[in-house]
């Protein structure tokens, strides 16, 4: 089942990175900062992927809200993480951002499959709530052994005779 999840997360990935890493490319190419154009183009991937992640790729049939919720959180994690791998290799060592960025979206996606697949979209097993003790203990003893519940008459007859 995991292999099936990861091919489709990376045709989902594969798809959706290719389409924004081409806008990527075509809107700093015509002027917009790389880190708004990253940051936009973020925001716009996150939410796609989140609607075709949880159908497809993972079958998530749990809230949406609280699953929603975690995947903001984790794609916070990747942003964040991105932001300062370009600060620092473009804006600090000179690198082409155009590498840098590429090298994080594969990086990313591991990070962000693992984090998906254990965290945000984690299949939920319920459990039967196990018995009380006691409701175990006296159901296998056999019936002549059993303790029989007294029932509020009787308990009230036997205060009286006292």
């Amino acid at each position: 089942m995991l292999h099936i999840q990861f091919i489709k997360y990376v045709v989902i990935g594969l798809l959706s990175n290719g389409v924004l890493y081409f806008a990527y490319l075509f809107l700093t190419a015509y002027g917009l900062g790389y880190k708004t154009a990253m940051t936009l183009l973020y925001i716009l991937g996150v939410v796609q992927t989140f609607l075709f992640n949880k159908k497809w790729t993972f079958s998530h049939h749990g809230e949406v809200s609280s699953t929603f919720i975690r995947y903001i959180v984790s794609y916070a994690l990747g942003y964040f993480l991105n932001l300062a791998v370009l600060y620092y290799f473009v804006d600090k060592l000179l690198f082409p951002h155009q590498i840098v960025q590429g090298i994080m979206i594969i990086y990313n996606a591991f990070m962000l499959f693992i984090l998906q697949k254990f965290w945000v979209f984690k299949q939920v097993v319920h459990k039967k709530e196990p018995k009380e003790f006691n409701q175990v203990i006296a159901t296998s003893l056999p019936v002549h052994k059993r303790k029989k519940k007294k029932s509020k008459k009787r308990r009230s007859k036997q205060r009286r005779k006292k």
